[in-house]
């Protein structure tokens, strides 16, 4: 079903008559919105110089965590590590932060343009263990796309 969703990523992501932010505002909200188990999407940028991330365009719930330190949380641990990160259950982890008691899992894939660690997409889940390999390779094939417009 993932690939299914690849062209419209790349359509929303190439669409020149929108700003940006606006584009990857809609990717999130497009991913909510079509995959049942993305019940909250959002990209973390690296916050200028700074060792922290800076919350930026985002689907689902509000979150209080704005900015995330290097190494804390899930997303903070992926600046560091520049890898994949799952969780298949969130309670079973000793450094996470939680955004909202109703999350159960997360995925964190990291957005690299011309090598360099820059952000990463954040996918928080209300269901238990619920992202396979296919979800890792479809989010490293959005932040494929968004790295061409960064």
């Amino acid at each position: 079903m993932l690939n299914l969703l690849r062209s419209e990523i790349s359509e929303i992501i190439l669409n020149k008559e929108l700003e940006v932010e606006m584009r990857l505002q809609l990717v999130c909200q497009f991913l909510k919105k079509n995959v049942p188990h993305y019940d909250w999407v959002g990209f973390y940028f690296k916050n200028g110089d700074k060792n922290e991330l800076k919350l930026g365009p985002f689907a689902g719930e509000p979150t209080d965590h704005l900015i995330i330190p290097f190494g804390k949380g899930i997303c903070g641990q992926v600046a560091l590590s520049n890898q994949n990160f799952v969780v298949p259950d969130v309670k079973a982890q000793d450094n996470y932060i939680a955004c909202s008691l109703t999350v159960k899992s997360e995925i964190v894939v990291p957005l690299f343009v011309n090598g360099e660690n820059v952000g990463q997409i954040d996918i928080d889940s209300k269901t238990i263990d619920p992202f396979t390999v296919d979800d890792e390779r479809f989010l490293e094939y959005v932040n494929q796309e968004v790295a061409k417009i960064l």
